[in-house]
C-alpha cells in the first residue's frame, strides 16, 4: 500500500510539474520611476511578460514606456554604450508604439 501511495505521489508531482507556468522573464528596471540624470543598464533581456500579448501587464508596460520616453536620450551613467540587453528593451519600446527618435542613446 505504501509503495502505491509513493508511486501516486510521484506521478502527481510529475504531472503537476508539466502544467507549471513558464517564467515570464524579468521586470524592466525603471529605476523606481524617479527622475534620473542618466540611465542604468538593464541586467537581463526582456521576456514574455513584455513580448507575449497574453502575459503582458499594463502597469509594467506603461512603466517601460514612461522610462524610455523620459530618459531614452540620456547617456548611461557609466558612460559606456548600450548593451545587447539595453537594445532589446528599447526594441520592445519601439514594438509597443514608442519611436526610435526617443531612444537615440540606445538604438542610435
Amino acid at each position: 500500500m505504501r509503495a502505491l501511495a509513493v508511486a501516486c505521489g510521484l506521478l502527481l508531482a510529475t504531472v503537476g510539474g508539466c502544467s507549471s507556468t513558464p517564467d515570464p522573464g524579468p521586470v524592466f528596471n525603471n529605476e523606481g520611476a524617479q527622475e534620473v540624470a542618466c540611465m542604468a543598464h538593464q541586467s537581463d533581456r526582456p521576456g514574455a511578460r513584455y513580448t507575449d500579448l497574453d502575459q503582458r501587464n499594463t502597469g509594467e508596460v506603461l512603466a517601460l514606456m514612461r522610462y524610455f520616453t523620459a530618459n531614452g536620450a540620456k547617456p548611461y551613467c557609466d558612460a559606456t554604450p548600450a548593451t545587447d540587453a539595453d537594445k532589446a528593451w528599447a526594441q520592445v519600446y519601439v514594438d509597443l508604439g514608442g519611436t526610435t527618435p526617443m531612444v537615440p542613446t540606445v538604438l542610435g
